[in-house]
């Protein structure tokens, strides 16, 4: 881990540098420009004052733990295949699904064969179903032509 003097160092380098960038925006570009190189240059200062500066670089330093971790480690690597192959998964269900050839039966099959053979009878040859229910969907049944 890098000490105080090092940040402090680092934000002298980068202060100095923000100054005569400011200087230098100043004379060639104009105030407006200067002011704007001004705000800039305090920012490092600010940073080291506040300790953000050090939180930068924890972060940084966790990203690069974790990335070196991510290139030498074989069970990641594995994990990254496997979230490959998951998404390559879900697209190719996605794509079967829009084709059509999903696992789901087709509406018409759903309504004959066995279920439209289960249905209780209507009691009589035109005569209304006892039940309300049974006789719409026996309606229903027979405008689909499955009786």
């Amino acid at each position: 881990m890098i000490d105080d003097v090092t940040w402090a160092a680092l934000t002298l380098v980068l202060t100095a540098l923000g100054g005569a960038w400011t200087f230098y925006a100043w004379r060639n570009r104009g105030a407006a420009s200067a002011v704007r190189a001004l705000a800039l240059t305090m920012l490092p200062p600010a940073a080291y004052l506040t300790g953000t500066l050090k939180m930068f670089g924890r972060i940084v330093d966790a990203i690069v733990d974790w990335a070196t971790a991510v290139v030498f480690s074989p069970g990641v690597w594995l994990g990254i295949v496997l979230f490959g192959i998951s998404v390559l998964l879900f697209g190719t269900a996605r794509v079967m699904s829009s084709r059509g050839k999903d696992d789901k039966p087709h509406p018409k099959q759903a309504l004959g064969g066995e279920k439209a053979k289960s249905l209780p009878a209507s009691s009589g040859g035109g005569e209304p179903a006892i039940d309300d229910d049974l006789a719409d969907i026996e309606a229903i049944l027979k405008r689909r032509g499955i009786s």
